[in-house]
């Protein structure tokens, strides 16, 4: 509980020299990174080295080469660590043979940094980004908020905030919408996105789904899924946005009410907003995107969520939900093309059965497991015995659920609350202290979960 004030006293004190400031920030952000496994900072360290003199190489010397063998290397890299036992199992399954794992230690926000430092080069390479000075290339990518998971910020957005003075006009206001987004952050991690885990847990296991589920009980769980996984991502989100806040840097937007969109196109312009975007405008848009026809607008959105599915985890079931997504825009596009419209409630009640129904491929441990809670969830599941659902047992995971889709669905968003709907009063202040209080003394006991994203 140390860490945070100490980083942010030294950053302040450090105000009046950016190098002094931003090399805190730096051994902070290592130390943070190094916490976990000390073994793997190496890696960071590196990674941040050699992709800045990259880029160096690049401008000076040409793009031609340095750029695709730059962006070739960090792809390497996130392959070897995250990949090379999904790959070689896949192979040796193919084979019909069976080999021993190598158990790699998969390191903590491997995928987030190593996007953005991809995003850096290939803007190197269109002459669209300057060369930065090490010091503001290093905090860029390793600065502690968003270095575990995210968002995948850009170059442009941040680095050139690290030249303002951190007790530049304002610092009262950034730092108190900066709390409050931290503690949104944190109910929304320990009490909704816990309490949905406890809900959707049971279900996934393999005892559970061998000895029958009823339909009940199966759409329970995958509810509970589809909402443990937002708040818990958009709780992460909040705390890195507001954590970024008090020490003055404004972070991008990653979520946007996305169960509240009416369309998977929506939906995606609002889940996880900063990967979005980097498919888009890095390979998706490549690709042809909507500008080189139907068939090839097709093929792009499926070999843009077919990659968006892999980079989430090593395992062909997220392989198949970022195809299954795929598939499912393209529909969408397809739809659009035929001039015909679906009236706002029923269009955002097929686009939510679809996303919660894809949730349960992304959560389930195999494929197996997936069909079993989709069989359920169609009602060829246990009807009585011990699967049987007691509707006066669960009726308080009810009012969760209903609660919960309605804050997602209908409520003001983080952002909103903490920009617009909150102001300077002493009651709100005396409230969101004692809020936080409690919530660091139950964060205190232990009982909460890994992020889910730690693991992508």
């Amino acid at each position: 509980m140390l860490f945070l004030p100490v980083a942010l006293l030294g950053w302040y004190a450090s105000a009046h020299s950016k190098l002094g400031r931003n090399s805190w920030m730096i051994a902070a952000s290592w130390l943070f990174y190094a916490y976990w496994d000390v073994r793997l900072l190496p890696l960071l360290v590196v990674s941040i080295g050699a992709n800045w003199i990259l880029a160096q190489w690049a401008v000076t010397h040409g793009r031609r080469f340095a750029v695709p063998a730059g962006i070739a290397l960090n792809l390497l890299v996130l392959s070897v660590f995250k990949y090379a036992d999904f790959f070689t199992d896949s192979l040796f399954w193919m084979m019909g043979s069976e080999r021993e794992p190598w158990s790699i230690i998969l390191p903590l926000g491997i995928s987030f940094f190593t996007f953005q430092q991809i995003s850096y080069l290939a803007d190197i390479g269109r002459g669209k980004a300057p060369l930065y000075r090490l010091d503001d290339y290093a905090l860029y990518v390793s600065f502690f908020p968003q270095l575990i998971a995210g968002p995948i910020v850009r170059h442009d957005e941040v680095i050139p905030l690290f030249a303002q003075n951190p007790k530049r006009e304002g610092v009262a206001q950034r730092m108190s919408i900066g709390l409050v987004l931290l503690l949104i952050g944190i109910v929304k991690k320990s009490v909704l996105a816990g309490t949905f885990a406890g809900m959707a847990d049971p279900l996934f296991e393999p005892a559970t789904l061998a000895s029958g589920v009823a339909a009940a009980t199966a759409w329970t769980g995958a509810l509970a899924f589809g909402l443990q996984i937002y708040y818990d991502f958009s709780g992460y989100s909040d705390m890195a946005i507001g954590l970024a806040l008090l020490a003055g840097i404004s972070l991008p937007l990653n979520f946007n009410a996305p169960y509240r969109a009416v369309s998977l196109v929506e939906f995606w312009r609002r889940w996880h907003m900063t990967l979005s975007r980097f498919l888009r405008d890095y390979l998706y848009i490549p690709l042809g995107g909507a500008r080189a026809g139907w068939a090839r607008q097709a093929l792009a959105l499926t070999a843009t969520m077919f990659l968006g599915g892999l980079w989430h985890g090593a395992a062909w079931s997220f392989v198949a939900w970022g195809l299954l997504h795929g598939g499912g825009l393209v529909v969408v596009h397809l739809w659009r093309r035929t001039g015909w419209h679906l009236h706002a409630a029923p269009s955002w009640f097929l686009t939510m059965a679809f996303v919660f129904m894809a949730w349960v491929l992304f959560r389930a441990e195999s494929f197996g497991d997936a069909l079993a809670v989709w069989s359920a969830m169609a009602g060829d599941g246990a009807a009585a015995g011990a699967g049987a659902f007691s509707w006066s047992e669960h009726m308080t995971d009810w009012l969760w659920l209903a609660a919960g889709l309605a804050i997602a669905a209908i409520g003001p968003t983080s952002q909103v609350i903490a920009f617009e709907l909150l102001k300077p009063m002493r009651i709100v202040a005396v409230a969101a202290g004692l809020a936080f209080a409690a919530m660091v003394l139950h964060l205190g006991t232990g009982a909460n979960q890994e992020f889910i994203y730690f693991q992508f």
